[in-house]
């Protein structure tokens, strides 16, 4: 994984626009200040042996249109090290499934979202036996510690994750696979949907799902999601989706303050901020490409999103009290669970 370490400001919420520069984090901002300072924070990391490194877009929330005839705006990338153990979290925020325009809106049709092939759907179901041959790549970045005791829950008392990002985001591309196959262990989507990251942006035109318009059902946990923006300019910007709810804004507030997506949070004890592994990885393959991939061990996809899966499903483990018994019993996510501090 590359660390650069220049950038410029990104626009404006609810839309994003971004260039071709490798590893960059997209900072939102209100005003030019804002998004100076963006430009003065971004870092490279030097280590004699780097840990794995998050790859970030930065949250939508408000920037200045990008001039008819330019370029997008370029990325600002923040490569933030990760230290095994460390109990140093990224920043957090939660997010709602059905907020903005949601599902059935009108908006759908503008998304550029299709519908998802039963075999990626069929894929996201990963065999056990491949995820633990996978185990825990060392280039793939783990989950952090929030520092809260508590475990956040839905309404119906179940531990609560939650997602932030947008159609956009490339990074948020990557990040969602192995979401969706770490949550296929727990329960089970219906409507996801097909999208691609911007073609305009690093990493362009990384095929992916969306969960804009998708249900999740799970009697261990609850899911929550927000796709903040479409992946489809609309001038020199991209059109909302979603918006956090006031409580999700204040949690984004107090773990993710410089909006850092994609973003989870997995009941308010882990957290991920930034994509677990490099877009780069999914270059230039079909959804079906890469999910057929997804089974197959060796293969530089399954050891990117297999391995994050297993990563995110740890943590999941240790928030549900080690439900279910048929994922905690997994020697390799007992590893991972140890490696986590859970």
């Amino acid at each position: 994984m590359s660390n650069p370490n220049t950038g410029s400001s990104p626009p404006a919420r609810p839309s994003k626009n971004t260039n071709a520069k490798t590893n960059k984090n997209t900072k939102s901002a209100a005003t030019a200040r804002r998004a100076a300072r963006s430009r003065a924070s971004t870092r490279s990391t030097a280590t004699a042996a780097p840990p794995p490194a998050r790859f970030r877009s930065r949250h939508p929330v408000i920037a200045a249109l990008v001039p008819v005839g330019l370029v997008v705006a370029a990325v600002a990338t923040m490569v933030v090290i990760k230290a095994s153990g460390s109990s140093n979290p990224p920043a957090a925020a939660s997010s709602h499934l059905t907020t903005g325009a949601g599902a059935g809106s009108t908006d759908a049709a503008d998304t550029g979202a299709t519908a998802l092939s039963p075999d990626v759907v069929a894929a996201l179901t990963v065999p056990t036996a491949t995820l633990n041959a996978v185990g825990s790549p060392a280039s793939d970045a783990l989950p952090t510690k929030s520092g809260s005791s508590s475990i956040l829950k839905g309404a119906d008392g179940k531990p609560l994750i939650t997602y932030i990002g947008a159609e956009y985001c490339p990074f948020c591309a990557a990040e969602r696979w192995s979401l969706a196959v770490a949550l296929s262990r727990f329960g089970t989507f219906t409507n996801l949907s097909g999208t691609h990251s911007s073609d305009s942006d690093v990493y362009p035109d990384t095929q992916t799902l969306s969960f804009y318009g998708s249900s999740y059902a799970s009697p261990y946990v609850d899911f929550q999601a927000v796709e903040e923006a479409t992946n489809q300019p609309v001038g020199g910007s991209y059109a909302t989706l979603q918006t956090p709810t006031a409580a999700q804004s204040a949690l984004l507030a107090k773990y993710d303050p410089t909006g850092s997506i994609p973003f989870l949070d997995i009941a308010n004890r882990y957290i991920i901020s930034g994509a677990s592994y490099s877009p780069q990885v999914l270059q230039g393959l079909s959804r079906s490409q890469i999910a057929a991939q997804l089974k197959d061990p060796s293969s530089a996809v399954a050891q990117a999103i297999d391995g994050t899966a297993n990563d995110i499903t740890a943590a999941i483990v240790a928030v549900t009290g080690n439900q279910p018994t048929s994922v905690s019993s997994s020697a390799t996510i007992a590893a991972i669970a140890q490696k986590l501090g859970a």
